[in-house]
C-alpha cells in the first residue's frame, strides 16, 4: 500500500521545541555556539534529554556499550529492524541543526507513523549516535564504526584530546567501560536512513525542498611542510633566499587555483598556516599548512591530489627547498544504496516536492552504515548554505517536507508487507 506522505500529521511546534531544547545544552552565551563533545558532561546532559522525549514517545531505550543511545519500536514480526537517525555530539562552536535535525525528524517520523499506524510489521530503532564529528579526539565517526564493529582493538588507549586524556579514560570517566566496545556491534539491521541538513547553499539557491544523495565526497586531509633556510629579513637579498614562506604561498595559491579550475563540486581549502620561527624580521626556515581535498568523483580527486602534488615537489625543487607531507584522511568516495535512494526519491515526488539526486561534500554517518547494510541519506536546506557556525540555520516549514518524506521511507521499510531495502 502507498503512503501520500502529506497525510502525516507532524507536530512542527513540539518538532522545533525539541531543537531549540536541546540547541541550549552546551551553549556558550558569549556566541550562542555550542560544544558537546563526546563522554563530556554536557554531552551526557544531552543525551539524556534526548532518551527521556524517546520514552515519553513509548520506546524502549538503552545505551550501548559507546554510549550510542537507541530508542526501539517493537515489531510485529521476528527480523532485523529499521534504523534511522544522527549524532547529538557537535564541532566547537557549532550549530543546532548538523546532526541532532536527524534525531528530531528521526524521533517526529516515528511518532507520526506509530500515532497513524500503530505497531510496525520491521522493529524501528532510532540511533543517537555519540560522537560524529571526532571533535574531542579526531576519533571520526566513532559511534558508527562501533556500530558495523570497525573499531580497532586498542584504538580508545591511542587517542587523545587536547588534555591528554585518552578516550578509555573518558569513557570510564563516562561510566563505560572500553573493555566491551566489540558489545556495541550490530547484526541485525535491515536498512539505515539518514535525514541532515545540506550544509552547503545548493538547495536554496536552486528553490528546492530535498536532496537525495547518491555519494558522499571522497576526502583527503594532509599537512604539508615546507622547510627552507632561516636568515635575517633585512640582510639577505631576495634573489638568495630559501624562503619557506613564499615557497608554501606559492602552493597554496596553485592548490586553490587547480579546485577553481576544475569546478563544482571539487574544493580545495587551507584551513591552517603556521611558520616557524615567527618573528617579523626573521625568514621563515619552516611553514606548514594543511590541505582539505574533496570531489564526490573519484578520478576527479585523484587529478586533484596528484597535481597538487605534483607541483608542490616541483615547486619545492626550484626553490631550493625540501617539502613533506603528512596524510592523515584518505577517503574514497563512497556511493549509497541505489534503492533507497529511489525510495527517497519516490516519497519525495509523491509529497509534490522539489527534489534533486545530488552528491554530500561533507563526511556522515551513513558512509560508515553502507559499509555493512543498505543506507539512504535526504538533505534539508541549510540558510545561506551556513554550518559548523552558531549562524546555521533551516526553518521549520522546510525541516517538515523533510520528515514526512522520511517517515513515508519508513513507512515502506517497517509497515509495508512489500518493503523491501534492496
Amino acid at each position: 500500500m502507498d503512503l501520500d506522505p502529506n497525510r502525516l500529521l507532524i507536530d512542527a511546534d513540539e518538532l522545533q521545541r525539541h531543537i531549540d531544547e536541546l540547541g541550549a545544552i552546551g551553549q556558550d552565551p558569549r556566541t550562542g555556539g555550542l560544544w558537546r563533545g563526546v563522554y563530556t558532561p554536557v554531552w551526557r546532559q544531552a543525551v539524556d534529554q534526548v532518551r527521556r522525549w524517546l520514552e515519553e514517545a513509548g520506546l524502549s531505550t538503552r545505551l550501548d556499550a559507546v554510549g550510542n543511545l537507541w530508542g526501539r519500536l517493537e515489531g510485529s514480526e521476528p527480523g532485523p529492524a529499521v534504523l534511522t537517525g544522527s549524532h547529538v555530539d557537535t564541532v566547537p562552536q557549532g550549530g543546532k541543526y548538523d546532526g541532532a535535525l536527524g534525531i528530531h525528524a528521526s524521533l517526529a517520523a516515528v511518532k507520526a507513523l506509530q500515532q497513524a499506524f500503530g505497531q510496525p510489521r520491521r522493529s524501528l530503532e532510532i540511533l543517537v549516535i555519540c560522537d560524529e564529528e571526532g571533535g574531542r579526539f579526531r576519533s571520526d565517526f566513532w559511534g558508527a564504526r562501533a556500530v558495523i564493529g570497525a573499531i580497532r582493538p586498542g584504538e580508545a588507549e591511542e587517542r587523545r584530546d587536547l588534555e591528554g586524556v585518552t578516550i578509555a579514560e573518558a569513557m570510564r570517566q563516562a561510566g563505560f567501560d572500553p573493555a566491551r566496545i566489540p558489545e556495541a556491534r550490530r547484526d541485525d539491521v535491515a536498512a539505515w536512513l539518514e535525514l541532515h541538513i545540506e550544509q552547503g547553499g545548493t538547495l536554496e539557491a536552486e528553490g528546492l525542498d530535498i536532496g537525495v544523495v547518491h555519494t558522499i565526497t571522497g576526502h583527503r586531509q594532509q599537512r604539508v611542510r615546507v622547510y627552507g633556510r632561516q636568515d635575517h629579513a633585512g640582510t639577505t637579498p631576495m634573489d638568495i633566499r630559501r624562503d619557506a614562506m613564499a615557497g608554501a604561498a606559492e602552493m597554496i595559491q596553485h592548490a586553490l587555483g587547480v579546485a577553481e579550475r576544475m569546478g563544482r563540486p571539487t574544493v580545495a581549502t587551507v584551513g591552517r598556516v603556521d611558520a616557524e620561527p615567527g618573528a617579523t624580521n626573521v625568514v621563515p626556515g619552516l611553514v606548514s599548512f594543511t590541505l582539505d581535498l574533496r570531489d564526490a568523483d573519484a578520478a576527479r580527486l585523484a587529478v586533484l591530489c596528484g597535481e597538487i602534488d605534483r607541483f608542490n615537489t616541483e615547486c619545492a625543487a626550484r626553490r631550493g627547498l625540501r617539502v613533506e607531507r603528512e596524510l592523515f584522511m584518505d577517503r574514497m568516495p563512497v556511493p549509497l544504496t541505489p534503492a533507497l535512494q529511489d525510495l527517497l526519491a519516490q516519497q519525495a515526488t509523491r509529497a509534490g516536492l522539489r527534489w534533486k539526486s545530488m552528491p554530500s561534500m561533507a563526511g556522515h554517518d551513513s558512509e560508515i552504515m553502507v559499509e555493512r547494510w543498505p543506507s539512504g541519506m535526504l538533505f534539508v536546506p541549510s540558510h545561506d548554505g551556513r554550518s559548523h557556525t552558531p549562524a546555521e540555520f533551516t526553518p521549520i516549514e522546510q525541516v517538515v517536507p523533510g520528515v514526512r518524506v522520511l517517515a513515508a521511507a519508513l513507512y515502506q521499510l517497517a509497515y509495508s508487507p512489500a518493503g523491501s531495502p534492496g
